[in-house]
């Protein structure tokens, strides 16, 4: 089977926009898509990334406007200051649980794409805490998985070192931005990239017949 590496961080809004149709390709190319969270504050500084609140204001203001230009345009609703989105980013590290109950949920094999695109619409579409164990749970629970046995798990070693393997081979990968796909070590950063990972997979799966 194909396999696509999708590097993220559960507080990108362009994951949450990239959510359903990278789910469609997937399926159509019967492809299988593993999500790897990893630490964007650490490895962005190893790769050239640029987190949003560090960047001036005139790039601060456009990217606003292009998420705006993507809600519309996908029908998806997101709130272009999600209340518990910090902008100064602190406390540090406030995104990585997340990413540690869809590794969690992911290992054990329940559908960790479903989980993952809930958890990034309760932070920018129903302003949700999602750093809070307590809302991790319920939003787990609400899709039919057990919110605490996955909260649980989620510091346990095993899921704890996926997370900082994801990082390092972010680094290794080149991976500056998220959501970030490879396939066959080629890289696809965000989610207007879709089409061309499509494509892609197009040409794989042609050359593998």
């Amino acid at each position: 089977m194909i396999e696509v590496s999708c590097y993220y961080s559960l507080s990108s809004p362009w994951a949450y926009f990239a959510g359903p149709r990278v789910q469609d390709i997937v399926r159509r190319h019967h492809a299988k898509l593993v999500l790897k969270p990893y630490d964007f504050q650490e490895v962005a500084p190893k790769t050239g990334g640029v987190p949003i609140r560090t960047r001036p204001e005139p790039r601060r203001t456009y990217h606003a406007l292009e998420l705006d230009r993507w809600r519309q345009y996908l029908g998806m609703p997101l709130n272009l200051e999600p209340k518990f989105y910090p902008a100064d980013g602190k406390p540090a590290g406030w995104n990585k649980p997340p990413g540690w109950m869809v590794i969690t949920a992911q290992e054990a094999g329940l559908d960790a794409m479903r989980l993952s695109h809930a958890l990034l619409r309760a932070l920018w579409a129903e302003e949700r805490d999602t750093s809070k164990p307590e809302v991790r749970r319920e939003v787990a629970t609400e899709n039919g998985m057990d919110g605490d046995a996955l909260v649980k798990a989620e510091t346990s070693a095993p899921v704890q070192a996926l997370y900082r393997r994801y990082s390092d081979e972010a680094v290794e990968h080149g991976v500056f931005g998220a959501p970030t796909y490879i396939l066959e070590g080629e890289r696809f950063w965000g989610q207007d990239r879709l089409d061309f990972l499509d494509r892609k997979l197009d040409a794989v799966r042609a050359r593998r017949k």
